[in-house]
């Protein structure tokens, strides 16, 4: 990599001294670089500003010779910005300059795990692995180069802006080049991770949709496709993708693991878990095909089979956060002496990724916590949730105003004057409220009864909120605001829609419930839809509620649990939702 590619990432920023540092560092000028960066940074108080300058200064000292600083360099960085790509991707280069070819190469990997479109780590991993006459996998990573030498420049720096998470400028630049280019299959595919990761999973679930019935036989497409339907929880379709990709690769275990997914996501945990051990009898060393295993055994309530596997998944991998995690979350596992000082040596080992650290941190209070040390599991905790709000960036002015505009759409009048419409089905019972509330207990004595299925947290009235939506939606705000005025047609299909969707995970009863906690932001929605419906709002101690959210580490969303600080909300004197 030349110099100037190690500031790519930093290209067209503002600060004046960034710009002339990157032309000293071009200039091979890497003492001056050097002097103005730690300058600068004496100043700059600006995290972006402060992760581009913390940055060059490392690719400025390694380049100048002095690799061990960049190092230190970078443990700044990845504080401030722990999913910071090229950080790890330096680090590689740093660490190989201090002949540690294996560290280098964790780094590299940490690196294209979190951007797939990085050459260089690529190419890096490609020599290494040939001259360690590891020739598949080096024959891989040869692959995802040549992938990225074949792709057009714009869908390269989609990719780029896309893992840099600057995800509107990616998609601003991607539907520029689909203008131009229709139909583009890989412009399509990364338009729908844009959508994905911007939590418009119905656009991105369409385009991938559409690239599969464009291109049947281009099996990339078609993964991505399975892998949507899986995040959102639509198990059948899943199923059939998984099918459909399997008969042209039998053999792959990670189609064999989704169809495995999908079967537990259907209720077939026989089969699921089944498929998940044929998937091991040839790749028992897989430590992700362990934790899944261990998940599905902990649904059907085999507790020492689900332990023995999260045990084996970390014995695997000893940094694997997210198997001592779920040992953890089965709430009754105790921790050996040995198994703390394992997490706790993981958590600080500077080579562990963000998200194991994450992982580990939870556990790790959870462990002491048990044993009532609560000083040290809470510093734990703290560490946890200070990472993962970094990682997430959390903005809680977005609530605040979707909070708001529910409550200025969501009127009595509203619900007086579109009396009468919707779906009249009184089946659905949603128990809504904050997580760690209670939503799991409710459920399960519903569930007892013989009227009522219980079925998990369905993400169907989301993703509906979400289409309603668009995708301006902060900039927009057509949602709530159309619910006054959207055609009565509409809302009565939207509730039969919903029924309809949610009846594989049912069995014969006439009720069931939907136990989505996020479901509190769409009450009027819901109301609108399914009239007739019944809604439990969950609630509990508030001090209770919020230390429960602190001390848990969420599969996804609930962003907002990562921090304990204190918000004053105005008095108010509006509607409400009732």
């Amino acid at each position: 990599m030349s110099a100037a590619q190690g500031t790519e990432a930093g290209a067209g920023r503002a600060a004046p001294e960034l710009a002339e540092a990157r032309s000293h560092i071009e200039a091979v000028q890497f003492e001056q670089a050097q002097r103005l960066l730690e300058a600068f940074l004496a100043t700059e108080d600006g995290p972006a500003q402060r992760v581009e300058a913390l940055y060059m200064l490392a690719v400025a000292q390694r380049y100048g010779g002095k690799p061990d600083q960049a190092l230190r360099t970078l443990e700044q960085l990845l504080d401030l910005r722990p999913d910071y790509p090229r950080a790890y991707q330096e680090r590689g280069h740093a660490l190989l300059a201090l002949n540690d070819p294996q560290a280098a190469e964790r780094a590299y990997l940490e690196a294209v795990n979190l951007n797939p479109a990085l050459a260089a780590s690529w190419r890096k991993l490609a020599e290494m692995r040939r001259a360690a006459q590891r020739d598949r996998e080096a024959a891989a990573a040869e692959r995802q180069l040549e992938f990225l030498n074949r792709l057009p420049r714009e869908l390269l720096a989609v990719t780029n802006l896309i893992h840099e998470q600057e995800l509107y400028k990616a998609e601003q630049v991607c539907r520029e080049f689909l203008q131009a280019h229709k139909h583009h299959i890989e412009a399509m595919r990364l338009l729908a991770d844009i959508g994905l990761r911007m939590g418009i999973y119905d656009d991105a679930e369409f385009l991938l949709e559409s690239c599969v019935e464009l291109a049947p036989e281009y099996l990339p497409a078609r993964i991505d496709y399975l892998n949507i339907l899986i995040r959102k929880t639509r198990f059948a379709a899943a199923l059939e993708q998984a099918r459909i990709l399997l008969a042209e690769q039998p053999d792959n275990p990670a189609l064999r693991t989704s169809l495995a997914t999908a079967l537990v996501g259907l209720g077939e945990f026989d089969e699921g878990i089944r498929t998940y051990q044929s998937v091991l009898e040839h790749h028992p060393d897989n430590y992700q095909v362990w934790l899944l295993l261990g998940h599905a055994h902990k649904t059907v309530g085999d507790l020492p089979a689900a332990i023995a596997s999260y045990r084996r998944a970390y014995e695997l991998k000893a940094d694997f956060g997210d198997a001592y995690w779920s040992l953890a979350n089965t709430k009754t596992y105790r921790f050996s002496d040995e198994e703390i000082d394992q997490i706790e040596i993981q958590q600080r080992h500077p080579q562990t990724s963000t998200d194991d650290r994450i992982h580990l941190s939870f556990a790790a209070g959870k462990a002491r916590e048990d044993r009532a040390e609560y000083a040290a599991a809470f510093a734990h905790y703290e560490r946890g949730n200070d990472l993962k709000k970094r990682q997430v960036r959390y903005d809680a002015s977005q609530i605040e105003r979707r909070v708001e505009a529910q409550m200025q759409t969501c009127t009595a009048d509203l619900f007086q004057r579109r009396a009468g419409v919707g779906c009249p089905r009184p089946d659905p019972i949603f128990i809504v409220g904050m997580p760690r509330a209670g939503s799991t207990l409710l459920e399960q004595i519903l569930a007892s009864h013989s009227m009522v299925d219980g079925t998990m947290e369905l993400h169907d009235i989301l993703a509906l909120a979400q289409r309603l939506r668009g995708r301006t939606a902060e900039r927009s705000g057509r949602y709530p605001a159309i619910l006054q005025d959207i055609d009565a047609g509409y809302l009565q299909r939207f509730g039969e829609q919903y029924l309809e969707n949610t009846r594989v995970y049912r069995g014969d009863a006439p009720f069931f419930t939907d136990k989505m906690p996020n479901n509190f932001l769409h009450v009027g929605l819901i109301r609108l839809i399914l009239p007739n419906a019944r809604i439990i709002d969950a609630r509990r101690d508030p001090m209770a509620c919020c230390f429960s959210n602190f001390k848990q580490l969420f599969g996804e969303g609930q962003e907002f649990s990562y921090g304990l600080e204190r918000k004053v909300w105005p008095a108010t004197t509006g509607p409400s939702i009732t």
